[in-house]
């Protein structure tokens, strides 16, 4: 028994240092990072410099805790043979300079039955009403951080703000601004072997956006529309992560819990519908692409330069391309956790 459980601690160890390792992880010397000085962000949040500067907030920095908190909370509503829900939850921390740095995150409750679907999450009465207590009572244990955004999910269609976000987004940034938002895909973490998960910041309404749009991202035919409309209604910030010795315990006392979750779970199985979409949605892709070379919508028209057309037909079919090799390596990853956990646990014992 002792030396089982001695294997079971050290494969926990091993599997915790390789999720660092996938979602790079920095460790902290000092934990300064936790440090909060309440005058000085007191004074940051009077001089308010984003407001002269949409694009003032740069990266956010987000604790180990914090990532596997929210990676929990929204891979509980990815079930084998459900559809899965979105969830939603709130991020705590302070701003440092050009940072936004998120020290913890707590999820809000809510209930199925509510508005929460395929393309948005709105919090009810009782959400709300759960965040503001919350919010009042981590201040009796000495927790002084305060709201900085918050986070919701998107199961299977990637990272990015849909209408409904950008609109929460915007509202949360005219009253309660600073404010991040973090969008996460927990279907994806699973085939992808860390956490798919993204930062924005909203533009003021009118305001004109002469960058490129965020990079290249695998979005489902039937999310285009929205994703393409939107597209330049944000901006996207660097993320990186980190722990230290202060959060070393909690996130090991996390991850135990998470561990043995993953360990029972089959990447494939509990992908099995989100893969099948994927290779179809590909399929589709590929198929309007290929009906826009010759014969589809420039068929018979000179009105489009040929250096024009070419790079459009090429960028249609370049995109399809990287979504194959994006559910082709999912797959693998997918495959290749199931393998070794078979190697693991169904071999048979040496004689």
């Amino acid at each position: 028994f002792f030396e089982f459980e001695t294997l079971k601690s050290m494969a926990a160890n091993t599997a915790l240092q390789t999720w660092e390792a996938n979602n790079k992880v920095e460790k902290v010397v000092d934990d300064e990072v936790y440090k909060l000085d309440t005058v000085a962000q007191q004074q940051v949040l009077n001089a308010r410099p984003w407001k002269a500067d949409n694009k003032h907030f740069k990266d956010v920095r987000m604790s180990a805790l914090a990532l596997l908190k929210i990676q929990m909370h929204a891979g509980s509503e990815v079930k084998p043979g459900q559809v899965p829900l979105e969830v939603m939850g709130m991020l705590q921390g302070k701003i440092d300079g050009h940072t936004m740095i998120v020290t913890d995150s707590f999820a809000l409750p809510i209930p199925a039955g509510m508005d929460r679907g395929a393309a948005h999450v709105n919090p009810g009465q009782e959400a709300m009403e759960y965040m503001v207590q919350y919010t009042e009572l981590i201040k009796d244990v000495g927790k002084r951080e305060n709201v900085v955004g918050w986070y919701h999910s998107h199961p299977g269609y990637g990272c990015w703000l849909s209408g409904i976000d950008v609109s929460t987004q915007r509202t949360q940034q005219q009253f309660n601004d600073p404010f991040i938002a973090i969008v996460v895909d927990p279907v994806r973490s699973i085939g992808a072997g860390k956490v798919e998960i993204g930062a924005f910041r909203t533009f003021p309404e009118g305001y004109t956006n002469n960058s490129q749009a965020s990079e290249w991202q695998s979005v489902p035919s039937d999310r285009i529309e929205d994703f393409g409309v939107h597209a330049n209604c944000y901006y996207q910030l660097e993320m990186s992560f980190y722990k230290s010795s202060l959060d070393a315990k909690l996130l090991d006392l996390q991850w135990r819990k998470y561990w043995v979750n993953t360990l029972a779970a089959s990447p494939l199985t509990n992908n099995r519908d989100y893969i099948t979409s994927q290779i179809c949605d590909v399929a589709e892709k590929i198929e309007k692409a290929e009906g826009e070379m010759g014969h589809g919508r420039y068929a018979g028209m000179n009105l489009v330069p040929a250096d024009k057309r070419k790079k459009e037909e090429t960028s249609q079919l370049s995109k399809a391309t990287r979504d194959t090799n994006k559910v082709a390596i999912e797959a693998l990853h997918g495959l290749s956790r199931q393998v070794l956990k078979a190697t693991l646990f169904n071999a048979a014992a040496p004689r």
